[in-house]
């Protein structure tokens, strides 16, 4: 491999591997993966030392998509996997693509864990609201009454929201963006890298095949300004064509205001990502009432899971040595069986 660490200037090119790309026509993971590309190179690591592990479903062909190591592993496991990787090789940098089926079914109880723990990984979820892979089931993200092949009168679960379940964990990064904003996409995945620990983005994908359309508002050109909700740390919830409405905080509550009734930007909310609270109450609101939020909800600094469990190590050598594993298995009580 041609990498940074000898001098090469990598580009798109050098991260596009060789496999035909196999999703379906207008598929909107086909936007994530052309951002991802475009991404990797401005890190300026070596392609042999990033790694992207999926477990099952659309999104999880995504390693073989890109030229560098990679790991298909089993459903809802990526986690897992990108755990017992990081833990033992540091250095490198670990990728996650998984999709709301794979990550918040089967894998939901391996995602909250990574999470928590704290890793220097990152996660991308793309949510289609749908089992795309095994031809239109509802999924863990599906509204309630959507009616698909294994819910023909309707889904009567009530569904996961993806940002809630991260911020509800302790993420330390959390964000969301769409597969076809492609400007606010790239950025965003920049400061996932950026981020020392945990980050988890929700990516927004269509499904033109079993869930066309359902984020159609929050992209089509003439009603995207309405229903979108970008959010900027350090500056005021505002949104709309001509940036005429905004968030404002009303006791313990989230409200919609109009900035021509009188209403001025100082009244509005001004985000902080660092503040816990704001993030869940922003993770909460959505249409019809509200725009949908994009951008980071949430960005602080804790250790990381694999720095605390080197420190654990080396005190442990400090303090008993290298050891001696045949003095360990005939240590305490022994039984001989015969």
């Amino acid at each position: 491999m041609a990498t940074a660490a000898a001098g090469v200037k990598l580009t798109r090119k050098d991260f596009v591997s060789d496999q035909d790309v196999r999703w379906c026509p207008g598929c909107g993971d086909y936007a994530i993966l052309a951002q991802v590309q475009k991404v990797m190179p401005e890190l300026g690591i070596p392609r042999e030392n990033i790694v992207f592990i999926s477990g099952i479903g659309c999104s999880s062909r995504f390693p073989y998509y890109m030229n560098t190591y990679g790991f298909h592993g089993i459903h809802g496991r990526s986690p897992a996997i990108a755990t017992g990787l990081k833990a033992t090789r540091p250095e490198l940098s670990v990728w996650v693509a998984t999709g709301d089926g794979d990550g918040l079914s089967i894998g939901g109880n391996h995602l909250i864990h990574v999470l928590r723990r704290n890793l220097d990984i990152n996660i991308l979820l793309f949510n289609n609201r749908i089992y795309g892979l095994t031809k239109g089931q509802y999924s863990p993200t599906s509204e309630e009454g959507k009616i698909t092949k294994s819910t023909p009168f309707g889904s009567i679960d009530h569904p996961f929201n993806p940002i809630s379940v991260a911020l509800g964990t302790g993420a330390t990064f959390v964000a969301r963006s769409i597969d076809v904003e492609v400007k606010h996409l790239h950025e965003i995945i920049r400061r996932a890298h950026d981020h020392h620990g945990t980050s988890f983005v929700e990516i927004l994908q269509n499904c033109n095949i079993f869930n066309d359309g359902a984020f159609s508002a929050l992209t089509d050109q003439d009603t995207k300004p309405d229903t979108q909700l970008i959010l900027e740390h350090g500056k005021p919830l505002v949104f709309g064509r001509e940036r005429r409405k905004g968030i404002r905080m009303r006791g313990h509550a989230l409200e919609v205001v109009d900035l021509d009734d009188g209403v001025s930007e100082s009244q509005l909310v001004i985000h902080d990502e660092q503040d816990a609270a704001l993030g869940f109450l922003l993770s909460l609101i959505g249409p019809p009432t509200f725009p949908t939020p994009l951008g980071v909800f949430r960005a602080v600094d804790r250790p990381t899971y694999e720095s605390a469990l080197a420190d654990q190590i080396r005190a442990a050598k400090q303090h008993r040595g290298d050891g001696d594993l045949d003095a360990l298995l005939h240590s305490g009580d022994t039984w001989t069986v015969e």
